[in-house]
């Protein structure tokens, strides 16, 4: 839910995704890459990390950053833990009545051997999330550890999205925002698309709200049709 206070727009964004699929390591190399290199976006204060010994995400991680064009627009980003037990948390974290998530950036271990958890994390996004989803909450999807052996490709994840309806044809208005799909690596030294997937997840949540009053803008709904490929 888009918080304004004191004429600064908050929007908030999540990272979710199954048990140790990166996205605490994610959030560290976002926070690394935009505070030491001239970006878009950068980070305001600290990143919050609460974690267990094991480094697995206790409760959340959180951080704050800030458009430099558009100075007055902050993006307050969060990760979820994964684990099983700790569903009621991310129930909380993703849809409290007066905070509610305006953009999802999911977070797949991309090893074949994860499939079908990645599924189960997508499918959980997606009851709590409900009809929101692509409609009024934009959608990336990061493939993330495509450093390891037998991965998944982008060609597999677009089919569980058609399975789950959260992929659209050309004839629905919808499919120009069909989830972007990114393939990742969240280490520092070898990162990749870490801060490109991000910045794309901010742009389109801005379109949403600027366009389409928190909706999916179609493209008639555009002043300017090409903020739909900027």
């Amino acid at each position: 839910m888009v918080l304004y206070k004191d004429g600064k727009v908050y929007l908030k964004i999540v990272y979710w995704g199954m048990a140790s699929s990166g996205k605490t390591t994610i959030l560290k190399t976002l926070y690394t890459l935009t505070k030491e290199n001239k970006k878009e976006i950068v980070p305001i204060g600290n990143l919050q990390i609460i974690q267990k010994e094991s480094g697995a995400t206790l409760y959340f991680d959180r951080g704050l950053f800030q458009s430099t064009k558009q100075r007055q627009v902050y993006y307050r980003v969060f990760t979820v833990a994964g684990q099983t037990s700790f569903s009621p948390l991310r129930i909380k974290i993703f849809n409290r009545d007066d905070d509610k998530t305006d953009a999802v950036i999911f977070v797949a271990d991309s090893q074949t051997k994860f499939l079908e958890d990645n599924v189960e994390s997508l499918l959980e996004l997606k009851s709590i999330a409900g009809e929101r989803l692509i409609n009024e909450i934009p959608l990336i999807i990061m493939l993330n550890k495509q450093d390891l052996k037998d991965t998944i490709n982008s060609d597999s994840f677009i089919q569980v999205l058609k399975n789950e309806k959260l992929w659209y044809t050309t004839k629905n208005k919808l499919h120009i925002w069909n989830p972007l799909i990114y393939n990742t690596c969240a280490l520092y030294d070898q990162q990749k698309d870490i801060y490109r997937s991000f910045h794309e997840c901010c742009r389109r949540t801005a379109l949403y709200q600027i366009y389409g009053d928190g909706k999916a803008p179609l493209e008639g709904d555009f002043s300017d049709p090409s903020l739909l490929t900027s």
